[in-house]
């Protein structure tokens, strides 16, 4: 959660609660993290256990794909590599 926007809003919840006397919190629910790593790794929005236990196992289908995202299919060290994703819907 390093991300301009949400460091700014970050800031304004923190002044208000502060100075103005809110009580609300910084919401990070929806926010994408992201690791750079040699594996990296994105996330953003519910994991499948909280999106299963907030609206109920028959309410959520969750897909897995593995594909080769444009920028490996550049390059011919990485064009024989293949990402995964998982989306929770």
């Amino acid at each position: 959660p390093e991300l301009t926007p949400t460091a700014i809003q970050a800031g304004i919840n923190l002044s208000r609660r502060l100075f103005g006397g809110s009580k609300e919190p910084m919401d990070y629910k929806n926010v994408c993290t992201t690791v750079f790593t040699p594996v990296e790794y994105g996330t953003v929005g519910y994991s499948e256990e909280d999106a299963m236990a907030e609206f109920g196992d028959d309410n959520v289908d969750v897909y897995h794909k593995s594909f080769v995202p444009l920028e490996w299919s550049l390059s011919e060290g990485r064009s024989a590599h293949q990402a995964f994703t998982k989306v929770i819907v």
